[in-house]
């Protein structure tokens, strides 16, 4: 198979790694790609926004599969165009994106078919808003409607943070994202991440997952794309996993072929685990990023012809297999991140960590140059490990960390610290 992956990150690389492996590829691409990617794809400088530039490719190369890695080609309907031309695409279509690119969306569908969530109120603007937080109180969570790169949300402890946060977006600091703000109740709990592929009318459930949003340890400063990942998580029993599914992603799923929009592709529920039950307090529309690079090195299964079973309606014959390790991936990333931060430094030692049992080494902001992997990015590097137990993972890939020479990037040194307490806790 002729296949073009689209997209630039860590997600992408871990893709990448997981298709190349598949005995189905005889070609494979990547558009625009990285310094890892290129390891496994041959990387093309397409602008993955010019959409007949993307399809003309794949006409010229005879390409039978595009996979499309994150959100915003995805909400700009590239799936649709791609499909109009013949091209068989994973990944939703534009209206069915909205379950990402719009959060008033997806609250308006969780009302309409009764799926858990937090209560709230859509507003255009910042008198109504402000007026609603002071009504309401704090804590209080402040969203920019669109899509802001993981950067919209704001969990204000108070009611100067929220009313701070309605300033700062609807004065455009997210652009056309910010202009509605959705505010919703503050769901106390833990946070998980839960992925189902989904064909339209089938939903199989992926591994479970748990990020790591906060850019310094003990979940301290702000939000982040995410700081580093892994999976399973222990807070993700049979009798969580089932709930999780029951009421949340399978009315998903039924209201969205209700609507005639059917959503095929990746969903990704960010869910709290509050004590009336897990409650949604957001989808995405792909892999998770940093959690695709723990749930590729735990599957099993081929990766391609899911990719594809999900395309043509048929999951309901189909099912994933996963290897019982854990896997657990820390993020290195570049010092200021997720504020400003300098590009073009230069990482050594990438050879000496990838020899770590286990490990692999996920690109995310690299590029090459002269011999060189230089930075160039804000999330930089996804130091990947399997382990028996979240500990041994957590061990090695720190172990992999320690051996890589970049005085001007940073990790977290606590990834995985809830599932590691636990391991302890259980003797």
């Amino acid at each position: 198979m002729h296949i073009l992956l689209l997209g630039s990150g860590g997600r992408e690389h871990a893709l990448a790694w997981k298709i190349a492996a598949s005995p189905l590829v005889t070609k494979f691409w990547c558009a625009p790609g990285n310094a890892g990617i290129a390891r496994e794809a041959e990387c093309v400088a397409l602008d993955v926004a010019d959409h007949a530039a993307v399809i003309a490719f794949c006409k010229r190369n005879a390409v039978e599969l595009v996979v499309v890695g994150p959100e915003t080609p995805l909400a700009a309907g590239i799936v649709d165009d791609l499909t109009a031309a013949g091209i068989k695409a994973f990944g939703p279509s534009g209206a069915a994106a909205q379950l990402e690119s719009s959060k008033g969306f997806t609250k308006a569908l969780c009302t309409e078919f009764g799926i858990p969530t937090g209560a709230y109120k859509r507003f255009t603007n910042a008198k109504d808003a402000r007026d609603y937080v002071i009504s309401q109180g704090a804590p209080i969570v402040v969203k920019a409607d669109g899509l802001a790169a993981g950067k919209g949300v704001v969990v204000a402890k108070t009611v100067r943070e929220a009313e701070d946060a309605i300033a700062m977006m609807f004065e455009g600091a997210f652009g056309e994202a910010g202009a509605e703000v959705v505010i919703e109740e503050f769901l106390p709990g833990r946070e998980i991440s839960f992925f189902a592929l989904c064909d339209g009318e089938t939903a199989i459930p992926l591994a479970s997952a748990q990020d790591h949003k906060r850019v310094f340890d003990h979940d301290v400063g702000p939000n982040t794309g995410g700081m580093g990942a892994y999976s399973p998580t222990p807070l993700v029993t049979p009798a969580i996993h089932d709930a999780i599914m029951a009421r949340i992603i399978l009315p998903t799923v039924a209201g969205m072929k209700q609507r005639g929009t059917p959503f095929r592709g990746i969903l990704y529920a960010g869910i709290m685990l509050t004590t009336q039950g897990p409650k949604l307090f957001e989808f995405n529309v792909r892999f998770g990023d940093p959690e695709c690079q723990v749930l590729m090195l735990r599957m099993m299964s081929d990766i391609v012809p899911a990719f594809i079973a999900a395309c043509d309606g048929e999951l309901k014959h189909f099912d994933l297999r996963w290897y019982p390790e854990s896997a657990l991936t820390v993020v290195m990333a570049a010092k200021g991140y997720p504020g400003d931060y300098q590009k073009g430094t230069r990482i050594q030692g990438l050879e000496e960590a990838a020899k770590v049992d286990t490990v692999e080494i996920f690109h995310a902001g690299t590029v090459a140059k002269d011999g060189a992997i230089l930075a160039n990015g804000g999330r930089v590097l996804n130091v990947c490990a399997l382990g028996a137990t979240v500990t041994e993972a957590q061990g090695r890939a720190y172990q992999a960390v320690d051996r890589i020479n970049w005085p001007e990037g940073f990790c977290r040194r606590d990834i995985g610290w809830q599932a590691v307490e636990a391991e302890k806790a259980r003797g």
